[in-house]
Parts: structure tokens; C-alpha cells; sequence
């Protein structure tokens, strides 16, 4: 069971003072976080894309190339890459320079994206909405499967038995796939053989249970290994000392940022009883002391079939130092909780076979 960290590196107005952190400010703190993140033990960190003036890191492989020399052993992803948007060429260089730069440790986690900010600025049209993913995500896997590539699409120039470099350490370089929950999106991994990503950020995390099913029977049915293909999931939450504190210290941030995403959206209004319930056994919040969240990870797994868990923190803007404590307790103490209980239930179950 790998366990690990995602954010979106955001620049939100502060709850209580209302002061926004520059770009670089909040760019050198998720550094730190990913060093940490390594020192304690985690398994993965991952920087997701954006294009817009609350969120920083519109180069995931650049803030996480920052931290690769700082960092041992942690694996570092984009949490997404946006690839409709994106050349496939200038993605496997970047992460294949990544790859390098932290000695075999990077990967490509590939969506569309559910923010739209980067297809205007690049050129694209949204009509082309899907049509452009499919197209960037074959060119990637061509690329990443042979140095010389031929290729030809309907939204990108041609490229005649070209070679692109530099080639990575891994062979072949990580390419997960980023889903919300979409039926199409999950057969589409499982087809191609490639890992699965969910973003659990609402209604029970239970629900995605029938996803992973129809994920495994897809990629059974093209032929694949179903061990070597690991599913993860993505989803908010935080750590504190007690579940009282984890709950006061992450709702407000948490508010904020849902109800102006829920604004440009349509959404209805977020308020503490949304939270609250989310923040249940059965929610999709993970949000309290150790143990608690320890028992939801686990309860995941077991029901889910989720292998790698990574803990979206924080949601908005909040205290450096409060991340920073969430990570520590992430990776020294509901870490080792999760992978002992799943290291003897796993053993149980073979015996019991």
C-alpha cells in the first residue's frame, strides 16, 4: 500500500487575514513539503497543473525537479498533467529530464483536466475536447514506447521518425491515468494497460468500487497483468493530534475554496453540515487524528481495492506549519498503521485461500 501527498499548489486568500501568498512564496513551501514528505516516509508526491491566478504551479515537472535532488526515495508525479492541452513531446522530455534529474522516480499521471484555463491559452478549442486527449495520449505512449517516432493526428504537425530526447531512466517512464469517476476514461486505462487514478472527493467512496471492477475487467480483456496494474485514489483531507482540531483547523480553508469553485460551477453551497458528513466513516473526506484516518485508508483497500492512497492537502490556503504537521503524521504515524493492518489482513486472506 503506497501512501502520499497531492496538491495543487494554491494561492487563496487567507481565511482569517485575508493576505494572498505570492507564487514563490507558496512554490518554495511545497518544495519543503515534498522534502519532508521523503524524509518521513512516504511513497509518492504529486503537483497538479493549473493555469490561473489562484493555483501555482502551472509546471509540475519544474517544482518537482526542484525537490528530486533533495529527496531519496520518494516517487514524484503530476497530479494531473493536463495533456489535451499539452504537447506529448515537451511532456516526456520534462519528465524523462525529471526522471533523470531523481534517478528513476518520476511519473506521468494524464487527464483532461476539469479546469479548462490552459485550452484558450494554448490555441485549443473545447470542442475538441476529447478528441485531443485521445490523440496527446496515443502520441505520449508512442513516444515513450520507441526513441524514433512516427506519427501523424489531426491536432498536432506530423512527426517523421524523429527521435526525442533525452530518454528516461525508467523503461518504460510511469504513465497513470487521471479519471473522475467516468466509465469511458476508466475502460479507456484498462484497454490500454496503463494504471488508474480516481479522485474520490465526493459521495462515498464506496461508489467507485463497480469502476474498479469494470477498470480490471477492460484490462483483463485486452490481456494484461491485472498485478502490475496498481489503482489509486485522491482525496482531500488532514491530519492533527486530535480529530476535533484536524476538523476546526481544515474546514475553513476547505469552505472557502469549494464555494468559489462552486460559484464558477453551479454548485450548491458548501457549509460545515456538508463537511461534517463528508468527514464520516462512509465520506469521502479524510479529515481527523491518525487512527481515524488510518481506519479510512484501510476500509478503502479492503472495500475499494485502492493500492496507492494519496492525501489531497491542504484545500485553499493554509498555515505552512499545519501542512507541514499533516505530512509528518501522514508518513510517521498513519502510515505505518495502514501498511501493518494491510500487511497482516492481506496475509490472512492468503492463508484463508
Amino acid at each position: 500500500m503506497e501512501i502520499g501527498i497531492s496538491t495543487f499548489v494554491e494561492t487563496t486568500p487567507d481565511v482569517k487575514t485575508g493576505e494572498v501568498i505570492s507564487h514563490a512564496q507558496r512554490i518554495r513551501e511545497v518544495v519543503k513539503e515534498i522534502v519532508l514528505a521523503d524524509q518521513v516516509g512516504l511513497d509518492i508526491f504529486g503537483v497538479g497543473e493549473h493555469h490561473r491566478a489562484d493555483y501555482a504551479a502551472s509546471s509540475p515537472a519544474i517544482v518537482l525537479a526542484a525537490a528530486a535532488s533533495q529527496t531519496n526515495r520518494i516517487r514524484l508525479t503530476s497530479a494531473v498533467t493536463v495533456l489535451s492541452s499539452a504537447d506529448p513531446v515537451r511532456v516526456f522530455q520534462d519528465f524523462a529530464t525529471l526522471d533523470a534529474i531523481s534517478n528513476g522516480r518520476a511519473e506521468i499521471m494524464a487527464g483532461r483536466g476539469s479546469f479548462i484555463e490552459s485550452f484558450p491559452l494554448f490555441g485549443y478549442d473545447l470542442k475538441d475536447y476529447d478528441q485531443l486527449f485521445d490523440e496527446k495520449l496515443e502520441l505520449l505512449l508512442k513516444i515513450r514506447e520507441s526513441e524514433k517516432v512516427t506519427w501523424k493526428g489531426g491536432h498536432r504537425p506530423a512527426i517523421d521518425n524523429l527521435g526525442v530526447y533525452p530518454r528516461p531512466v525508467q523503461n518504460p517512464l510511469p504513465v497513470w491515468i487521471g479519471s473522475g469517476g467516468n466509465q469511458d476514461s476508466v475502460i479507456r486505462a484498462g484497454l490500454l494497460g496503463l494504471p488508474l487514478v480516481l479522485a474520490i472527493i465526493g459521495g462515498s467512496p464506496l461508489y467507485f468500487e463497480p469502476l474498479v471492477q469494470l477498470y480490471k475487467k477492460a484490462a483483463a480483456h485486452a490481456g494484461h497483468d491485472l498485478s502490475k496494474l496498481p489503482v489509486a485514489s485522491h482525496s482531500h483531507g488532514f491530519i492533527a493530534e486530535s480529530t476535533e482540531a484536524a476538523a476546526e483547523m481544515f474546514f475553513p480553508s476547505t469552505q472557502q475554496a469549494m464555494n468559489k469553485l462552486g460559484r464558477e460551477r453551479g454548485w450548491g453551497k458548501y457549509d460545515r453540515s456538508s463537511f461534517d458528513a463528508a468527514r464520516g466513516f462512509e465520506g469521502a473526506l479524510y479529515v481527523g487524528d491518525p487512527k481515524t484516518v488510518a481506519e479510512k485508508i484501510i476500509h478503502l483497500r479492503k472495500h475499494v481495492g485502492i493500492t496507492r492512497f494519496m492525501l489531497h492537502v491542504p484545500v485553499g490556503t493554509m498555515p505552512h506549519d499545519d501542512v507541514m504537521r499533516a505530512i509528518e503524521l501522514l508518513g510517521k504515524e498513519v502510515a505505518p498503521i495502514v501498511r501493518e493492518e494491510i500487511s497482516r489482513w492481506e496475509g490472512d486472506s492468503e492463508v484463508e485461500l
